[in-house]
C-alpha cells in the first residue's frame, strides 16, 4: 500500500505530472465527443416536449451541466489551492490556475443560458434573484482569482494570494445550491436529487447527465492542457523542460 501511495505521489512532481497529462489529454478529448455527440441527440432530438415550458425548456440541457461545473470546479479549484497553501507543493498552485477560466466560462454559460430561458418564463432576462445573484457572485470570485494572479509578478505569492481568495468564496458554493430552499425565490428547485427520485422523463433526464459528463471532460482536457502550458511557462528556467522536443524546436 504505501509503495502505491509512492508511486502515486511523485505525479505530484511537476517535471512527473507533464507527460502524463499529455497522455490524458487525447483520451478526454475522445470521451468529451463522445458525450457531447449522444447527450445533444438526446436531448434536441430524442427527449420529449415539455407539457409546460415547451420547446423553450431544452436549454436546461446547456444550463444546468454548466452550472454544475461551475460550483463543481470552483470547489476543486480551492481544494488545490488549499492545498497548495497547506503544503507548499507547486503544482498545486498550478493546477488552480489551470482550473480557474474553464470555471469562469462555465459560470459566465449558466449566466446567459439562464437569461435565454427566463426571458419566455419569466418575461425578463435578468432578476435580482438569490441564486442567480450567488451565481454571478461566483463568477466574479473567478475573475477576480484569475486577476489576482495575474497582478502578482512571483508565481508563488500569487498562488498564495489566490488560495486565500479562494478558499474565502467557497462559501458561497452552499448558497447558491441551497438559495431556493432557503429562499422564496423565482428559480425553480433542483430537478434532480440525491434525495428524492428525478422530476423529469427518463430520457430528459438521461440527456441531461450525459451532457454533464461531456462538460466534465471538456473541463478536464482544457484543464490539462492550460496547466502543461502553466508548467512550461514557470519551469521554464530548468534542465528537464529545455529538453523537452516540443521547447527544442
Amino acid at each position: 500500500m504505501n509503495n502505491r501511495f509512492i508511486n502515486w505521489f511523485r505525479f505530484a512532481s511537476p517535471q512527473s505530472f507533464y507527460p502524463l497529462a499529455g497522455k490524458m489529454i487525447p483520451w478526454f478529448w475522445g470521451l468529451t465527443a463522445i458525450f457531447g455527440v449522444v447527450g445533444l441527440w438526446i436531448s434536441f432530438f430524442v427527449a420529449p416536449t415539455d407539457a409546460v415550458q415547451g420547446e423553450g425548456y431544452r436549454i436546461i440541457f446547456i444550463h444546468v451541466p454548466a452550472s454544475w461545473m461551475s460550483m463543481f470546479i470552483y470547489l476543486v479549484m480551492a481544494a488545490w489551492a488549499g492545498l497548495g497553501l497547506a503544503l507548499n507543493t507547486r503544482l498545486s498552485g498550478m493546477m488552480a490556475q489551470a482550473l480557474a477560466p474553464t470555471g469562469a466560462l462555465m459560470a459566465f454559460i449558466s449566466l446567459w443560458t439562464g437569461a435565454f430561458w427566463g426571458k419566455p418564463m419569466w418575461g425578463t432576462w435578468w432578476v435580482w434573484d438569490a441564486r442567480l445573484t450567488s451565481e454571478l457572485i461566483l463568477f466574479f470570485l473567478y475573475i477576480g482569482f484569475i486577476a489576482l494572479q495575474a497582478a502578482i509578478d512571483d508565481a508563488r505569492r500569487a498562488d498564495k494570494a489566490g488560495a486565500i481568495l479562494a478558499l474565502v468564496g467557497v462559501v458561497n458554493v452552499p448558497i447558491i445550491y441551497f438559495s431556493v430552499k432557503w429562499w422564496n425565490t423565482l428559480h425553480q428547485g433542483a430537478s434532480v436529487s440525491v434525495m428524492k427520485s428525478p422530476s423529469m422523463a427518463q430520457t430528459m433526464l438521461w440527456g441531461m447527465l450525459i451532457m454533464a459528463l461531456c462538460f466534465w471532460m471538456y473541463s478536464i482536457a482544457v484543464a490539462l492542457m492550460r496547466v502543461r502550458a502553466i508548467i512550461l511557462e514557470r519551469e521554464t528556467h530548468t534542465e528537464w523542460v529545455k529538453e523537452l522536443p516540443e521547447v527544442k524546436q
